[in-house]
């Protein structure tokens, strides 16, 4: 079997697949690991099904001599280390495919879909090395040997994850040997990468989605972080709890998602630099608490990782249908902050920026994430992160303070208990400047004025959205959060020379610049992954002008470049079909 042809493309997509418990997660690590050690770029993107226990998971790894950040159809090299492969993975298998596995355990269901089957021994070799266990390392090894790459990095990896373990190091450090001799041999010294040694210089950090939102939170100084576990969001949780040591920070697992927002609006009041993380059945749960820090003006930074619903839906796939939920939430109204990341980078400077927000205008920030994006990963360079600078609040306080104050923007004076002289007030119910409870007709309508004045200057403060293409476009593609690397992928595939793309980052409030966008575009096309265009629709309400077209997705599964590529070039061919 020759790997030569993949030479030609300037990049190699390959996906790992099996049962639970094969290990894919830890080959998807070393194989990453290596692949940037080489001096390539890595794109990767997890997918596991909602489960307690049992199913077939699959990871993609993307190859590039240039840095890649967006998810492919298309399959170059499949390894399959068990039977049952997800039926969403055998449409992606084409002619060019060329497919790893046992054909004792696959039971020849892969071996009639057209693509070259190379029959791999893993349970043999599994059982040489010690155990089934071993099968992930020795298809680590084929993998490493048809990608024409050496397996130094294996044996480093190995002795990192299992340090102490010699027996174990030493066995699958084995398994991998003998999993790369058969590469070898099967691409008969023509590997997939052999002789691409590009150094593309992009930078040898690995981030995916989790690890960014955390690391942003971290920069903004918070200090408390508090959920109850629930994917896709659990990542934040643990990777704080990981390091809440190193943070400076106290992590709470409590025991439901009311208490979570409770206790980090709690925390806020006495001084804290708070975080809730959560998906979209536990941010309904915290409408109450969401409208409590509205009203006490209580600063407070909520990342909800987005999954489909309704109810509990599909726990562990992507989708992007809860903007009107963060919108809308909470009883009343009160001002709020919402972003939604595209990439890496801007994961770490936005959730910063979310803190930064919720601290100067003292009101809720909400960080929309997904699925697709909490488990992406790709390489960059540390230097691209970008850290701002915090405000310097709060101050401290003087006899007579008011906590709620009046002022010209709606910000009061922001203290905390203990520090200075003052009383520093808060309420559930409508109060006065000082924080005690009156109903009081004129009062109310006065500080409720005041909250919303917030939303002049967080608007003025607001990110623009991203644009890029022609200036004199004549079409306008508008998409948001974790499909903007998607699309401007698959743009560039088209080559369009009468089309821009327009990316929103911050969803509310909007920059006042957006309608000028939309007002000089004759067509917009919507891509998101929602069912009903929620973002189309929040930019008709607020500028009179949304999508004539839309391409939307919720399956479940996210965009890749080559789908959005053609149901983008159907749309603005005027060949219609938009969902």
């Amino acid at each position: 079997m020759r790997f030569s042809a993949l030479k030609k493309s300037k990049d190699v997509c390959c996906v790992l697949c099996g049962a639970a418990g094969l290990g894919i997660q830890t080959v998807e690590d070393m194989l990453a690991r290596i692949i940037v050690d080489e001096g390539f770029c890595v794109f990767g993107s997890r997918e596991y099904m909602s489960r307690v226990r049992g199913g077939n998971n699959s990871t993609e790894i993307r190859i590039s001599d240039v840095p890649v950040h967006a998810l492919l159809d298309r399959i170059d090299i499949l390894v399959a280390l068990s039977p049952n492969v997800r039926q969403n993975i055998r449409e992606r298998i084409s002619g060019d495919t060329v497919i790893l596995g046992d054909r004792e355990l696959l039971n020849g269901e892969l071996e009639d879909l057209g693509a070259s089957f190379v029959d791999i021994p893993l349970s043999k070799l599994a059982k040489e090395a010690g155990g089934k266990i071993y099968s992930n390392s020795i298809a680590a090894g084929v993998l490493l040997g048809v990608l024409g790459l050496g397996t130094e990095g294996a044996s480093e990896f190995y002795r990192g994850r299992f340090a102490g373990k010699d027996d174990v190091i030493g066995k699958n450090i084995s398994a991998c040997a003998a999993g790369h001799e058969l590469g070898l041999s099967i691409s008969e010294g023509e590997g997939a990468l052999s002789g691409r040694r590009a150094n593309a210089g992009a930078g040898r950090m690995i981030l995916n989605g989790s690890d960014a939102v955390s690391l942003g939170a971290m920069a903004a100084g918070c200090t408390f972080v508090t959920a109850y576990p629930m994917s896709p969001a659990t990542g934040v949780l643990s990777f704080f709890a990981k390091n809440a040591e190193k943070a400076g920070a106290v992590v709470e697992q409590v025991e439901d998602e009311l208490s979570a927002i409770n206790m980090a609006v709690g925390a806020s009041y006495a001084g804290a630099r708070p975080m809730v993380t959560t998906s979209g059945g536990g941010f309904a749960l915290m409408g109450e608490g969401l409208s409590l820090a509205g009203v006490m003006e209580t600063p407070v930074v909520v990342h909800l990782s987005q999954r489909p619903g309704p109810a509990t839906g599909m726990a562990t796939r992507t989708e992007q249908a809860d903007l009107d939920l963060a919108l809308f939430s909470g009883h009343g109204e009160f001002p709020r902050a919402i972003y939604a990341p595209g990439t890496m980078e801007s994961a770490f400077s936005i959730t910063q920026r979310a803190f930064l927000t919720a601290l100067k205008y003292q009101t809720p920030a909400i960080v929309l994430t997904d699925q697709y994006f909490m488990n992406a990963f790709y390489n960059l360079d540390p230097g691209s992160l970008e850290y701002l600078k915090e405000p310097s609040l709060p101050a401290e306080t003087p006899e007579g303070y008011r906590r709620y104050g009046d002022s010209p923007d709606g910000c009061s004076p922001f203290g905390v208990p203990g520090w200075g002289k003052g009383i520093v007030g808060a309420d559930s119910h409508e109060h006065d400047e000082i924080g005690h409870v009156y109903e009081d007709f004129e009062l109310r309508k006065r500080m409720q004025d005041k909250r919303l004045r917030k939303l002049d200057g967080m608007a003025a403060e607001a990110l623009p959205p991203l644009f890029s293409g022609p200036e004199g476009f004549e079409k306008l593609v508008i998409c948001w959060g974790s499909t903007i690397p998607i699309v401007r992928e698959a743009l560039s595939l088209l080559e369009r020379s009468d089309t821009a793309l327009l990316a929103f980052e911050q969803l509310w409030p909007l920059h006042a610049g957006t309608g000028l966008f939309l007002a000089k575009a004759p067509f917009i096309v919507s891509v998101e992954g929602n069912s009903t265009g929620q973002l189309s629709r929040l930019l008709r309400s607020v500028f009179g002008r949304g999508a004539d077209e839309t391409i939307l997705k919720y399956s479940g599964l996210q965009f890749s470049v080559e789908e959005s590529a053609e149901r983008l070039g159907a749309v603005l061919s005027g060949k219609g079909g938009s969902r």
